[in-house]
């Protein structure tokens, strides 16, 4: 049976390349977005398979009326694809409060809300899947990234801790860490950025790699798409999917930095316990 999608931030980037991989696969797709006419030339090329809906995911009493409506014109959600984001570029000293709200309410709270508003219908079924667009920089992170990768790390601890609490449920979560993809998230007036003092050089160089990578990211998000559907058709869907050579590379990495930190002291670490 063909699937239903409900995809946020659908109108470019993965949201719209996934929303496309659906489609060549029969399934239909709600694509979500804050400006729904941008799908406009997919509704009318797939009238039976696209639809367009006006959503902004940071509105939660606006995400459960939205997946109720879904649920009751198409009876059911199979695949969620929280994928609605921005980048954002500052160091943590001059990132302010409103700033890291706003970027947690996009990237974190927006995604728990679609979560909390899809689940049950997935658990009565006892079929289902989430999928979480992270970034590798939910698993590791650097001068100006700061507060994107925080809302990044949140979104993957409770994705890890959703993943163990769904799982007798038949549902599953696929946790997607992409590297550099030619999407517009480097796009001007896409990428929010903090007030720059001159003082960190290291975030200097960040805001430049950033201004200047916008349509040279060197991966393709139709190839992404295709292996985030092959990855959910998969027998054992793994939890994490590191795309990209930077990505799949940084990540594995910083996880041999955390290994090597972790050895390092782990004598005296392991010593801390009450004497017996």
């Amino acid at each position: 049976m063909n699937k239903v999608w409900l995809v946020t931030g659908a109108s470019s980037g993965f949201g719209r390349a996934i929303t496309e991989a659906a489609v060549a696969a029969g399934d239909v797709v709600v694509g979500a977005a804050r400006r729904p006419e941008a799908l406009d030339d997919l509704v009318a090329a797939h009238p039976d398979q696209v639809e367009a809906l006006r959503l902004d995911v940071t509105d939660v009493a606006a995400i459960e009326e939205a997946v109720r409506d879904v649920v009751a014109r198409h009876g059911r959600i199979d695949v969620l694809v929280n994928n609605a984001g921005r980048t954002h570029v500052g160091a943590v000293e001059e990132t302010t409060d409103d700033e890291l709200r706003a970027l947690f309410d996009l990237h974190f709270f927006g995604p728990a809300a679609l979560v909390r508003a899809v689940l049950p219908h997935m658990r009565e079924r006892r079929s289902g899947a989430v999928v979480q667009m992270s970034s590798m920089g939910g698993q590791m992170s650097f001068a100006g990234f700061g507060a994107y990768s925080a809302t990044k790390f949140a979104l993957e601890g409770l994705s890890e801790a959703l993943a163990d609490e769904v799982r007798e449920y038949g549902v599953k979560v696929l946790v997607v860490e992409p590297g550099a993809f030619r999407t517009s998230l480097f796009g001007t007036g896409r990428a929010g950025v903090s007030s720059d003092s001159g003082v960190y050089a290291k975030v200097g160089e960040t805001r430049g790699f950033v201004e200047g990578g916008d349509g040279t990211q060197p991966g393709d998000p139709a190839k992404a798409a295709a292996l985030v559907l092959a990855a959910l058709e998969a027998e054992h869907t793994p939890l994490r999917l590191p795309l990209g050579e930077d990505g799949v590379s940084a990540v594995l990495a910083h996880l041999d930095q955390v290994r090597d930190d972790v050895t390092a002291w782990e004598k005296r670490t392991r010593a801390t316990a009450f004497d017996a």
